[in-house]
């Protein structure tokens, strides 16, 4: 239990945050006959369009990021790290709304151009956060292994991931609030996202709809944090006791 306790109290906000989302609570706030809430059959459709979104932009972002900061940490291409930066950096320069505006004239509407606005925003930390983290593991960790006779790829394996592994769930936490976060842009594009009821209750002074969307994102958003910190709090203790 001890080890999970970390995530505990993301959890528990965000089952508050949802608990908050419900349309009977939602309706106690805003005045006038514009306070419509959502239906909570039509806001579960819109929170599950959202976090299958957020979580297929979460796996591009991790596959590019960590790859890339695989490749950046590797001593053969040590003399590009500095340009995979830059960019990494470069393309989180523009802004989500920009790139989904950007991306409609090619890509359509709905999920593309949210997507490459969420792969184009999470790879710089995902990038950053890998680098630091395998940069954290001791060269002393490392030259024993290849003094035992390990490989490059066996001492990547072996050594470098489990003793970096809290450092890229951290990443990870990182990567995942920004997805879920950016996928409520994706109603600007008309992707079917909890930035839907956001979006229609600007326009429509829908109080309570807006409440719920934003409610609703960022209960996605403690929940998955919640999660991330529980592994990360079963993989701290291993990386001790392995050290000790």
């Amino acid at each position: 239990m001890r080890r999970v306790s970390p995530g505990l109290a993301p959890l528990v906000l965000g089952l508050a945050l949802a608990a908050a989302c419900h349309p009977g609570v939602a309706a106690l706030v805003g005045v006038g006959g514009a306070n419509r809430p959502i239906a909570i059959g039509r806001l579960a459709e819109l929170a599950l369009n959202h976090l299958l979104l957020a979580a297929t932009g979460l796996a591009i972002v991790t596959v590019l990021g960590v790859g890339l900061g695989l490749i950046a940490t590797r001593a053969r291409f040590a003399a590009f790290r500095g340009s995979i930066d830059t960019l990494a950096a470069f393309v989180q320069a523009v802004p989500p709304v920009v790139v989904v505006a950007l991306a409609l004239p090619v890509l359509g509407f709905g999920g593309p151009p949210t997507l490459l606005a969420l792969t184009a925003y999470g790879i710089m930390p995902t990038l950053r956060g890998t680098v630091g983290a395998l940069d954290s593991v001791s060269r002393e960790a490392r030259e024993s292994a290849r003094a035992i006779g390990l490989t490059p790829v066996q001492v990547l394996v072996d050594v470098e991931l489990p003793l970096a592994a809290p450092g890229l769930v951290e990443t990870l936490r990182t990567a995942l609030i920004l997805a879920v976060s950016v996928t409520a842009v994706g109603a600007l594009a008309g992707a079917s996202t909890l930035g839907t009821p956001i979006v229609a209750g600007l326009q429509n002074q829908n109080i309570a709809a807006m409440l719920q969307g934003a409610l609703a994102t960022a209960a996605l958003a403690f929940l998955g944090d919640g999660l991330l910190l529980a592994i990360g709090g079963w993989i701290r203790p291993d990386r001790e006791q392995n050290a000790a």
